[in-house]
């Protein structure tokens, strides 16, 4: 059930504000009772979680003033206006500065409670759709995380933005590490349910009772939250590690399922980590559910198929954690960079932040190299190899255009400090540019 909606009524008499709180609250209401405008002011600001009802003549800020304040605050809140004999005129003007309507004394109290009910539904329809701008403004920056040019993020990146704006529930599958959470939540910060709720299970985490109730309830009296079914409704349920749900939970999540209908109110996002030889998510689920989880589906790309997206991502997350710990960043060599281009990469993008965070610590002692981190985490690896058959020509550039874009981003695009950290000529530093397809306005 929606909360309701708050009431702010100011009246310099007590017995009138006291009455309409009264009143109010025998609506449903959650009424608070200011004797100025000045107190109100403290309790009102923009966004606030309901409507304002005044009196126009009061002592010290009058009505109108009163309301041209909030007005410049939030043009959108709701203000009701009561007025004495002979303030109609006043009345009018009010609205035409932006109240939502007025009263005139005496009023009827089956009036006023409409018009707060009015006034609170229009309230309530602004601030869900501020919401929904603010969860899609978020939706961009969660896409932005999702960083890359390489073909493999591309295609990731398009088939969030297109299933995003589905209705059908969505199976992402990918190995450990490659960020499958992120993607369901740029899923859920795309789409049409984006100001609803986000509301995430790990099945792998709670032992089997405990999750049956923890997804469908019922709800026991030390229970902080409701069942993730209802906790959902209407919004995204993300059930992480999917093929651990038990049989008997793959037959009452199906129950549900069915029960929805298309298109279903609640979308439910699954998520598998199955890597085994020889199992995976459609042979650990039952048919019928596996079926109806996976009518869309995203597989996230591993790092090793990323390209020179880990040299990108590897110089984003070093430069994050030099300034966490107050050092400098540390530098990459055209060796290195080539090893981190072929390391193997079975932690994926997790693993790649362990590796930045080290490979910063390590330089602010003074100590060690790159090289020897990632031979720590790969003791197979062997120098530097195409592995994947790739020329060296390619190491090269992806190297070279990591280098510019790090001093680019360092001297926060000046031209001049780059061609003399990296003894370039003006022409030859621009030519690289356009061939990387670095801008100078994305470091201002």
């Amino acid at each position: 059930m929606a909360k309701a909606m708050k009431i702010a009524i100011v009246d310099d008499e007590r017995d009138m504000r006291q009455s309409i709180s009264q009143w109010l609250a025998l609506s449903g209401f959650d009424t608070e009772a200011f004797p100025c405008a000045e107190e109100a002011l403290k309790a009102v600001g923009p966004d606030y979680p309901g409507i304002v009802i005044t009196d126009i003549r009061m002592p010290g800020l009058d009505g109108m003033q009163f309301l041209r304040k909030l007005m410049g605050m939030d043009s959108a809140l709701p203000v009701i206006m009561i007025t004495g004999h002979g303030d109609v005129p006043m009345a009018v003007e009010a609205m035409r500065l932006g109240a939502f309507d007025f009263l005139e004394k005496p009023f009827n109290p089956d009036r006023m409670t409409e018009l707060a009910k009015r006034a609170s539904n229009a309230r309530r329809l602004t601030l869900d759709t501020r919401a929904l701008r603010r969860e899609l403004a978020e939706g961009g920056q969660i896409m932005n995380k999702l960083m890359g040019s390489s073909p493999a993020m591309e295609r990731l990146r398009e088939d969030i933005l297109d299933l995003g704006q589905a209705d059908g529930h969505v199976l992402i599958e990918g190995e450990t590490g490659t960020g499958k959470t992120l993607v369901a939540h740029a899923l859920h910060a795309v789409g049409s349910r984006a100001g609803r709720r986000f509301v995430l299970v790990s099945c792998g985490a709670f032992e089997e009772s405990a999750l049956m109730r923890r997804l469908f309830g019922p709800v026991q009296p030390d229970d902080s939250r409701l069942p993730a079914i209802e906790e959902a409704r209407g919004g995204t349920l993300v059930l992480e590690d999917i093929e651990t749900l038990s049989e008997t939970g793959q037959a009452r999540l199906l129950s549900v399922i069915n029960d929805e209908g298309t298109p279903p109110e609640t979308r439910i996002v699954a998520i598998s980590n199955l890597q085994d030889e020889g199992k995976t998510c459609e042979t650990m689920l039952r048919p019928d559910l596996y079926y109806r989880l996976a009518a869309l589906r995203i597989v996230v790309p591993p790092l090793r198929a990323r390209g020179e997206d880990i040299l990108t991502l590897f110089a984003r997350l070093t430069e994050q954690f030099a300034e966490e710990y107050g050092c400098e960043t540390p530098n990459v060599s055209a060796q290195e960079a080539a090893q981190l281009l072929q390391a193997p990469w079975p932690g994926n993008v997790r693993q790649l932040i362990n590796l930045a965070e080290r490979a910063v610590l390590q330089a602010r002692r003074g100590q060690g190299s790159i090289a020897s981190l990632l031979m720590n985490d790969h003791d197979e690896m062997r120098p530097v190899m195409t592995t994947e058959g790739k020329p060296l020509k390619e190491y090269v550039e992806a190297f070279e255009r990591m280098l510019l874009d790090n001093t680019m981003r360092r001297h926060k695009g000046s031209i001049a400090a780059v061609m003399d950290e990296l003894s370039l000529p003006r022409r030859t530093l621009n030519e690289k540019m356009a061939k990387y397809g670095l801008q100078r306005a994305d470091y201002l």
